[in-house]
């Protein structure tokens, strides 16, 4: 079956409506995955006396655990020359996973149910990003991935306020069992995507195919590793919030503290309104700017949470996150598929995936040690000055395309 043409004008010129059709999954299921991952480390800290090393050890674990699948589901993708069947298998698993935080008495559980939702992510991302690259014209693919990541950020935007809202009346348990609704609405939009017949199918094993990836993108894929070393995540972002005892004035005789929810949410605010001009740019200037541009200002981002003492500071810091964010998160995708071969995209996008993922348990487990045996200061600090080298690698050893 051939997927629908593409949108001839307007800001969707160029791109297809598989595009639009993911990225109203992305936004249900992000509206779900953010009335629950935001509130995990608040649940694990003040509702289960966990430390921030638990924190950085099942965020770190989580997103390891999704990277550990996506080489292999992006790989078996090509090979079967079909993505429909694990994106709807990896969002369906999601779904299933969210309600059950709500019976989580005990640290642990809550990581083992973390893990097995991210294995959902892992199965689906790189099938999901290949059909967003081939439903779309070359010229626009880093709009088609900011169309998507900014319908996903709506989402995350609205999942955040509304389980700010539903904490407050319900608490963490009910929250998380609300949240199965909109995942289970993102599953049903899957069954109307539409895929392309594909004309060439992967015959080599996973082995060989990972060797014929160009040298440029095994290049990219470690400087990005390095960055992610250093890339703490908006866990810490929140616990900083918590740290310094930020309030906003009037909010805390209805229940648990709103404020490090309602700075995630302009966060996401922030990275929604970039995102597709990030994209664009891209399309227009090249990734390797926009990509560098968004390293500096995570950068930036590290050093200011360094000598944040008030309230304003931290709100500029989470838009100043958000940007960052924005910067990199659809345009890497997008610059991993421009220096893919044709016939290995998924397989590109899945080492990608895997690859800086892996990198993300050691980070998150350092950040939190950090954070526990030294200070939250460390912890900034560390992401500075790795952020800082990667900035330098990125610049001096990755090339574009030609």
């Amino acid at each position: 079956m051939k997927a629908p043409k593409n949108f001839r004008t307007g800001l969707m010129k160029g791109v297809g409506a598989n595009v639009v059709l993911l990225g109203l999954v992305s936004l249900f299921t992000d509206l779900s995955s953010q009335m629950v991952f935001p509130l995990i480390p608040l649940f694990l800290t003040t509702a289960l006396g966990a430390s921030a090393a638990v924190v950085g050890l099942v965020e770190g674990a989580a997103e390891t655990t999704a990277s550990l699948l996506k080489v292999f589901s992006g790989y078996w993708s090509d090979k079967i020359a079909r993505r429909k069947p694990f994106v709807l298998f990896g969002y369906g698993l999601s779904a299933l996973m969210k309600p059950l935080f709500a019976v989580s008495y005990i640290w642990p559980s809550v990581l083992a149910i973390r893990i097995a939702e991210r294995v959902g992510k892992g199965i689906r991302n790189a099938p999901r990003d290949a059909i967003i690259a081939e439903s779309c014209d070359t010229a626009v693919r880093g709009k088609a991935y900011g169309i998507h990541r900014a319908m996903d950020g709506i989402g995350s935007i609205l999942g955040a306020v509304l389980g700010l809202i539903l904490l407050i009346y319900l608490g963490f348990r009910n929250v998380f069992l609300v949240a199965g609704i909109p995942s289970l609405i993102a599953v049903l939009l899957i069954l109307f995507l539409k895929e392309e017949k594909k004309t060439h199918i992967v015959t080599n094993s996973l082995r060989i195919s990972l060797k014929a990836l160009t040298p440029q993108l095994k290049c990219f894929i470690i400087v990005a590793t390095v960055f992610t070393f250093g890339h703490f995540g908006y866990a810490f972002l929140m616990l900083r919030v918590l740290d310094l005892g930020l309030t906003i004035d009037g909010w805390f005789t209805l229940g648990p503290n709103p404020t490090a929810m309602l700075l995630y949410a302009l966060f996401y605010v922030s990275y929604t309104i970039v995102t597709i001009p990030a994209g664009t740019l891209s399309d227009k200037i090249g990734r390797k700017p926009v990509i560098a541009i968004g390293y500096t200002l995570f950068g930036l981002t590290s050093l200011g949470l360094v000598f944040v003492s008030n309230l304003y500071s931290i709100i500029g810091l989470f838009m100043l996150y958000g940007v960052f964010y924005a910067m990199i998160d659809g345009v890497q995708r997008a610059f991993v598929v421009d220096l893919a071969p044709a016939e290995l995209k998924a397989t590109a996008l899945g080492v990608f995936h895997t690859v800086t993922g892996l990198a993300a348990l050691p980070a998150g487990l350092i950040a939190g040690l950090l954070w526990d045996m030294y200070s939250p200061e460390t912890t900034f600090i560390y992401g500075f000055v790795l952020s800082a080298l990667a900035v330098v690698l990125f610049m001096s050893l990755v090339k574009e395309k030609d």
